[in-house]
């Protein structure tokens, strides 16, 4: 998997104490963006699933993994095998992307690892960082348009459930 960087123990990209990996490579290239660092798909530095899993585990108060970037979504197979680990583990998955839980959907019915990605993620942070729409005010979150996603009752739904 191409990344940016992992960070052990974030307490500012979800609930808990999280292992955060921060996929490299984004289409969106946002105005303001919070990692531009891992904006361009051939920067970062190549490292294994597996040893990303050995980091993932290696710090027993770890609560969740926090899937990050860049686009996490355009790694999805990488980042499946990433989630799965996890949750294998009893950890929480969280991803930001700046597509929407609606492209997403759709982008799923032609990539399984897309769908995949999302069934085994809790919460979903979606929506382009928008400068004009900055907040410090909103947990999680860097702009007004971006929402925290249930993953699982959106996915029973089919449609989007925000978090309270």
């Amino acid at each position: 998997m191409r990344i940016a960087g992992m960070i052990q123990d974030s307490i500012v990209d979800g609930p808990g104490l999280r292992f955060v990996v921060f996929a490299q490579g984004c289409k969106a290239q946002c105005e303001g963006c919070h990692n531009p660092d891992a904006l361009d798909p051939g920067g970062g530095t190549e490292v294994p699933a597996a040893d990303i899993i050995d980091a993932m585990l290696s710090n027993p108060l770890t609560d969740g993994l926090t899937l990050s970037g860049g686009e996490p979504f355009l790694q999805a197979e990488e980042c499946v095998k990433l989630a799965a680990a996890a949750l294998k583990e009893g950890l929480n998955v969280w991803v930001f992307s700046g597509y929407t839980f609606e492209e997403l959907t759709e982008i799923a019915r032609t990539d399984t690892a897309v769908g995949e990605l999302l069934e085994l993620s809790a919460v979903l942070v979606d929506g382009r960082f928008v400068l004009s729409k900055r907040t410090l005010q909103l947990k999680w979150r860097g702009s007004r348009n971006q929402r925290l996603i249930d993953l699982q009752k959106s996915l029973a739904s089919g449609k989007a459930v925000e978090l309270d």
